[in-house]
């Protein structure tokens, strides 16, 4: 059986993975409002992803603003398959 990624089990840390999986990036308000977290609980995660080497961040500014854009990288593509496969394995023989 795989093993389970405990940078990527965490539940807002899990959501945060597959919601970046389907798109190239995403701005950071975005992923915030999407994971209903504040700004602190956000950064903290995308922080503990990033130390791991699962995302990345890029600063600019949009419509006037300064916004942070989050995208995953490609061993965060990697991880997140395996994490997912091993969580398919723990759970195949539930029913």
């Amino acid at each position: 059986m795989g093993a389970l990624d405990p940078a990527i089990h965490a539940p807002a840390r899990l959501r945060l993975m597959t919601m970046l999986a389907a798109v190239t990036e995403a701005e950071f308000a975005t992923l915030r409002e999407g994971l209903e977290v504040s700004d602190s609980v956000l950064s903290k995660h995308v922080t503990a992803l990033a130390d791991e080497g699962y995302v990345k961040s890029r600063k600019g500014v949009h419509a006037g603003r300064r916004t942070t854009w989050i995208s995953m990288t490609g061993p965060g593509r990697t991880a997140l398959r395996q994490h997912v496969a091993a969580l398919r394995e723990l759970i195949a023989d539930v029913d």
